[in-house]
């Protein structure tokens, strides 16, 4: 009988917003960090992890690079998603004083979503690979004129201290996270809503994607995003990842899929439940 603690992975280091993800929507698994995106996905397909949690946009700095291409040449599925509020701390040596700081380290995400609060600081900022890498570094370096710009839970680990709370530029600040899985583990339609995640290519030719999407408006679904994004280095080959609201089998989604298989290829990336923050989001502009 296999015992093995199931296990989640996620790019970054102990203490990243991602490692907090994992532990707000998974408490029971056992975080696997790595380096790389790439080495997440590559766990996910040896079987060294059993999931992977992973950003995909973020609500002030728009997309998170390289998923995009990892996606649809992965053989993974998404079977959920988590939107995770985003709270940057500036992080310091125990003792440091604010004034002191001349320089914050951190993801260029994150270095990006607290600009106005560094510049209202004089801080400079400095890219690093990951926000909770920067903590690491920092607190083996003791450089008491750099600060890292992390987590309360990478304050915690690597032992530092906050030297001002939630500096993000913008209150609504979130990170919308998808959870992948090797096993297409598709939600069954009916049991409440649904978001259906796609990639699809069209010919290079006039009106090629009107047509492609014509059968969403027609059979009323709801697309919640549409990217493009450039295959191979060439500008006339596009491929383009959606959202929608609703489930494949849903006779009004079926309709529309099928007239976009004449127009363009498809490929499904995942059939999940709809995080409860979608519609809170709803209620909130309805005010």
């Amino acid at each position: 009988m296999n015992t093995r603690t199931r296990r989640i992975a996620f790019q970054g280091e102990l203490g990243a917003n991602s490692h907090i993800a994992c532990r707000d929507v998974y408490p029971d698994y056992e975080p696997l960090p790595f380096r790389t995106f790439e080495e997440c996905f590559g766990a996910l397909g040896d079987g060294t992890a059993d999931l992977a949690m992973i950003p995909v946009e973020n609500s002030t700095a728009g997309r998170v690079a390289d998923i995009h291409y990892l996606l649809p040449e992965s053989q993974v599925h998404i079977i959920g998603e988590y939107f995770l509020p985003i709270r940057h701390q500036l992080l310091g040596l125990p003792g440091t004083r604010l004034e002191a700081i001349k320089t914050a380290r951190s993801h260029p995400q994150a270095l990006d979503q607290c600009r106005n609060a560094l510049r209202e600081l004089g801080i400079s900022a400095e890219v690093a690979l990951d926000t909770a890498g920067s903590a690491r570094e920092l607190s083996e370096s003791r450089d008491e004129t750099v600060a890292s710009i992390a987590t309360t839970l990478a304050a915690e680990v690597y032992g530092l201290e906050i030297l001002r709370a939630d500096i993000e530029d913008e209150a609504h600040n979130t990170t919308r996270f998808i959870i992948l899985s090797p096993e297409n583990l598709r939600a069954a339609p009916g049991i409440g809503p649904i978001v259906t995640t796609f990639v699809f290519g069209v010919r290079n030719i006039p009106a090629a994607l009107y047509k492609a999407l014509g059968g969403f408006a027609t059979n009323g679904v709801n697309m919640t995003k549409l990217e493009s994004y450039m295959v191979n280095g060439q500008f006339t080959a596009t491929r383009f990842l959606a959202d929608i609201d609703g489930h494949p089998d849903e006779p009004h989604v079926a309709r529309a899929f099928e007239e976009l298989s004449f127009f363009a290829e498809v490929r499904m990336l995942g059939v999940y439940r709809a995080s409860p923050f979608r519609e809170q989001q709803r209620l909130q502009v309805q005010r």
